[in-house]
């Protein structure tokens, strides 16, 4: 990515918004703002970010999103919690306006993810003592691969509606034909093909009329303007990730008895991509706390903003 497109990103992507107002120690009062940027994690990766300061921070959140989001899923949760807290985000690589560097130089899998959000927390010089980190999706297996090699990586971390191990019975059709070598090539080509019916539909199949609910506009041009940006798609990034799943979920599973970080689990459920039994297995393996959300799908915090607002805050109490 040259300088250049990161001037023109940038301009296209700023934002200044707010839902809240941070009061000052001196009584001044100011709406928070989102304030988007790029950061250089090494010479293959920038990643677009999101921050929201607080005055006086009792602590840093980390959000991490999943398929086929970008960081404007973060933007209501990250204001709400802008009164106690500095809020980051990022666009994962191959996602939003990140970087997509060429296959043979960065795979896409679970454990280069690790990599980049180990990089990510070094290069954006956060206090891990005072982090948390929620992550969904496929954000959450390289939060916890990482937790295995760092078990300070963060005070807590919160996961959630994501498959930690090769199951397939708990896992939708369509990413199971992701993971299997001789139909990836025609599930690839599907999600390719299909991505304004994706990004109109992923966030409400499954769920009851009642239950469905909407995305903002603003997401919803973010997801289709970023999803070819670069020479590869959002959807080529999530096969390439798929290509090597199987492989980190198993070296997750082997190494579990490593995992010292605490953990807690949350799940949608409604969750028609990953059944909740997956949620119920990994909680119980590791001993974490295990919270199962009535009526919601596979994306809690964009159903439910008011209660990942508080699994947020609970974790620093």
């Amino acid at each position: 990515m040259t300088m250049g497109t990161l001037r023109t990103l940038f301009a296209t992507t700023a934002i200044v918004s707010s839902i809240a107002t941070v009061t000052h120690a001196d009584g001044r009062s100011q709406q928070p703002l989102a304030n988007i940027s790029f950061i250089q994690i090494d010479n293959d990766i920038t990643l677009r970010r999101m921050v929201v300061h607080s005055p006086d921070p009792k602590g840093t959140v980390l959000f991490l999103h999943g398929f086929p989001e970008t960081i404007y899923a973060w933007k209501e949760a990250s204001l709400a919690l802008a009164d106690d807290y500095e809020v980051h985000a990022f666009d994962w690589p191959g996602y939003g306006f990140s970087s997509r560097p060429a296959t043979d130089r960065f795979s896409y899998a679970p454990i280069d993810y690790a990599r980049v959000l180990d990089g990510y927390i070094e290069k954006a010089r956060i206090d891990r003592s005072r982090l948390t980190i929620y992550a969904t999706d496929i954000g959450a297996l390289p939060a916890l691969l990482l937790a295995l090699e760092k078990p300070d990586i963060a005070r807590a971390i919160i996961v959630g509606d994501f498959a930690p191990f090769d199951r397939p019975d708990y896992m939708y059709d369509s990413l199971l034909k992701l993971k299997v070598k001789q139909s990836a090539a025609q599930a690839r080509e599907y999600f390719n093909n299909n991505s304004a019916e994706i990004l109109e539909d992923t966030f409400r199949r499954g769920l009851a009329k009642e239950a469905q609910f909407e995305v903002s506009a603003q997401f919803r041009k973010d997801m289709a303007g970023g999803w070819s940006h670069g020479a590869l798609t959002t959807a080529d990034a999530f096969a390439s990730y798929y290509a090597h799943f199987t492989r980190d979920q198993d070296y997750f599973e082997a190494n579990l008895d490593r995992l010292k970080t605490p953990v807690k689990v949350v799940w949608g459920e409604k969750d028609l991509y990953i059944n909740k039994a997956m949620g119920a297995e990994l909680a119980e393996r590791i001993g974490a706390e295990f919270s199962v959300l009535p009526g919601i799908g596979h994306y809690p915090h964009l159903h439910d903003l008011d209660r990942t607002v508080e699994e947020v805050r609970a974790s620093f109490r």
